[in-house]
């Protein structure tokens, strides 16, 4: 640690800290967010490869899908429409359709 230190205090080194583009990713960005309708990849056999070797040829014991979950996170955001909603959603859109003909056929 103590090495860093003395980089960091270096004059030469020291526009690291401030430069945007030697910061650490924060980690809500970490992961790409992938939406619901992709969930299945996490548990399908398709996407599950089993390891053996890593690319070095050293043995590992992990699988695809570890992978995955180190990458990928299923976003959880308030925007997703459920199923209940979805289905009011669309019955008011129509009924604003059907209002609007009626509002321009007056005018």
């Amino acid at each position: 640690m103590s090495s860093q230190e003395e980089i960091l205090s270096d004059g030469r080194f020291s526009r690291i800290t401030r430069d945007p583009r030697f910061w650490e990713m924060p980690e809500k960005e970490r992961k790409v967010k992938i939406d619901k309708r992709f969930q299945a990849m996490f548990h399908d056999k398709k996407f599950k490869l089993k390891y053996t070797v890593d690319k070095r040829g050293r043995p590992v014991n992990y699988t695809s899908t570890e992978n995955l979950r180190k990458f990928y996170a299923l976003s959880e955001s308030d925007s997703d429409i459920s199923e209940g909603d979805s289905e009011e959603l669309t019955e008011k859109i129509k009924k604003e359709k059907k209002a609007k003909p009626k509002k321009q056929a007056d005018s």
